[in-house]
């Protein structure tokens, strides 16, 4: 970390008082996690998690100071709170939902009230490692979920490495409305990302608690609304972001996503195992890069082997959602910014994320009685 500058940096941040304590910021020991690399600045202030947005006027204007100091090129903060240990069990509150008590009482009652209260269903789309697509997979079923008349959100957790602007062909900073910031809005959804917020080449140097502060942000200071459904595209892994959803919103269950070679399952049954352990269920498996399909001569071939997700499915006791193919189409068009679900809603491979995303609904909405209203049908020009 570049010393000068860090010092620099918490001078202009002495600027600031804690309304609380009436001590400037660094003072009171609120600035966390600071580092300065190449201009980039990142750090957290610690707050009282429930005055979480009283403090978002003092996290702007550290910002502001920390932007100001020459040589610095960008500056992030955000808020975040260290967590008590629960004293014991805790009963869910009076008149709660069933799902949402239940959340409250086993995975987050000592992390304080269940974020995006609004949001029916949550889901998160999830790999024991990178590289299998399951970014790709997140975003088409989204939009084919918002293509059957629901209104869905997509949260980019994966703070180090958003890619849901690329893919979703979106540019720009949300705009705020008070203390809330808007959701952006394309293919019939609404999506959030770190990505709108910085710099597409900016580095996300950040400790543990930067991220999980980051998130609960983006879930709880986000507008978005009354949501049938929000698809959460998680990072590859078991580390902090995947604890934070498990605790802080009531998951209705996880998509596992892998491909079908024996390394990539073992980094899958990962995955399935740690949702289990913080009492997620598991939704299901899919297989993605199943098969490739030659663009030229549509001849198929087995690049990773074929199958074996639908076994350690099996294995597992858990639903095998579907295959998706390796196509050159899916990758373009997600680079593109025009998801292959709405840019050719009728080819074999839009139409095997439908399926698999109208079983995911099925399973999620509790059966009949909770089918789609009917919606228009997104089509590209």
């Amino acid at each position: 970390m570049d010393e000068t500058h860090a010092e620099a940096i918490r001078s202009a941040l002495r600027a600031l008082t804690d309304p609380a304590t009436g001590q400037d910021v660094v003072s009171a020991g609120m600035v966390e996690g600071l580092t300065v690399r190449d201009g980039m600045v990142q750090f957290a202030l610690r707050v009282p998690r429930e005055q979480a947005r009283a403090y978002e006027p003092v996290r702007e204007a550290a910002e502001r100071a920390a932007r100001a100091v020459p040589g610095v090129l960008s500056a992030t903060c955000v808020l975040t709170a260290h967590r008590e240990a629960a004293a014991g069990p805790q009963r869910p509150a009076a008149g709660q939902p069933g799902r949402r008590a239940a959340a409250q009482a086993g995975r987050g009652a000592a992390q304080g009230p269940m974020l995006l209260p609004e949001v029916r269903a949550i889901v998160a789309v999830a790999s024991g490692k990178g590289g299998v697509g399951k970014s790709t997979t997140a975003v088409n079923l989204a939009v084919a979920l918002a293509a059957e008349g629901l209104r869905v959100g997509l949260l980019d957790a994966d703070v180090y490495g958003p890619s849901l602007p690329r893919m979703l062909g979106l540019r720009g900073k949300p705009q705020v409305a008070g203390q809330r910031i808007l959701p952006l809005s394309r293919w019939g959804l609404k999506a959030m990302s770190i990505g709108f917020l910085v710099e597409e080449e900016t580095p996300m140097i950040w400790r543990g608690p930067m991220v999980m502060g980051a998130l609960e942000q983006l879930m709880g200071q986000v507008e978005w609304g009354a949501l049938d459904i929000m698809v959460v595209d998680m990072p590859p892994g078991t580390g902090d972001a995947q604890l934070t959803m498990s605790q802080r919103v009531p998951l209705a269950g996880a998509v596992i996503v892998s491909t079908p070679q024996d390394v990539a399952l073992a980094d899958a049954r990962r995955g399935v195992r740690m949702f289990e352990r913080v009492n997620v269920p598991v939704l299901g498996i899919v297989e993605n890069m199943s098969f490739f399909c030659c663009p030229n001569c549509g001849h198929r071939t087995e690049l990773f082997g074929h199958g074996g997700a639908r076994a350690e499915a099996e294995r597992l006791g858990v639903e095998f959602l579907g295959e998706l193919p390796l196509r050159l189409a899916i990758r373009e068009l997600a680079d593109a910014g025009t998801p292959i679900v709405a840019a050719r809603p009728d080819t074999p491979e839009a139409q095997a994320y439908r399926r698999i995303a109208r079983r995911l609904w099925e399973k999620v909405a509790g059966g009949a009685g909770a089918a789609p209203r009917p919606g228009p049908r997104i089509v590209i020009d």
